[in-house]
């Protein structure tokens, strides 16, 4: 029989004051027995640093994730179903990021092991094309940080300023400072 996912809840406080948004929203993140803390919160981050000030044109969502190779982690999706950004986490392959690329308005990865900059140095020139790609390394002793944060029912605030990134809890907090490895042209 398979294990079932953990649900985790997360209230989320955000206040990106670069993008200005600014927002209260509530998860229900369905975490798979092989996923880490570390990976789960780095998702709620994504969430936070990507989530649009309105859905007008569409509405941030985390997928199914791990439980299904032919999602991202998160994507946004508008009212038709067409993807305006695809959200991957850890170390994707070159293959599922220009699939992406050709599939989503935007393409976002976040990394996050002491490994990211060896695993993109080796498909950086693979992807030079990808136009709408974004990279970011969030430092492994930032995220292995953030994963103490993990509970089954969180209370986060999210502040964003100056691309520094503040996460608070009641008893503690972290700063985030995430490096471009790729921008979108």
């Amino acid at each position: 029989m398979a294990i079932k996912a953990t649900i985790h809840k997360a209230q989320l406080q955000i206040a990106d004051m670069d993008r200005h948004v600014y927002g209260e929203h509530n998860l229900v993140i369905a975490r798979q027995p092989s996923e880490t803390d570390e990976r789960m919160m780095v998702r709620i981050l994504a969430f936070a640093l990507n989530v649009p000030a309105d859905e007008l044109r569409g509405k941030l969502e985390l997928s199914k994730g791990l439980s299904d190779v032919d999602e991202p982690e998160l994507w946004e999706r508008d009212l038709t179903g067409d993807i305006l950004h695809w959200i991957d986490l850890g170390q994707p392959d070159e293959r599922r990021l220009l699939k992406a690329h050709g599939r989503a308005g935007r393409v976002s990865v976040y990394g996050f092991a002491y490994s990211t900059p060896i695993w993109w140095a080796a498909i950086e020139n693979k992807l030079a094309r990808a136009q709408r790609l974004a990279v970011w390394q969030i430092p492994a002793e930032q995220s292995q940080a953030l994963a103490g944060f993990a509970q089954r029912n969180m209370q986060l605030q999210v502040t964003v300023q100056d691309g520094g990134i503040y996460v608070s809890t009641a008893q503690d907090s972290l700063e985030i400072t995430p490096i471009a490895l790729k921008r979108p042209s």
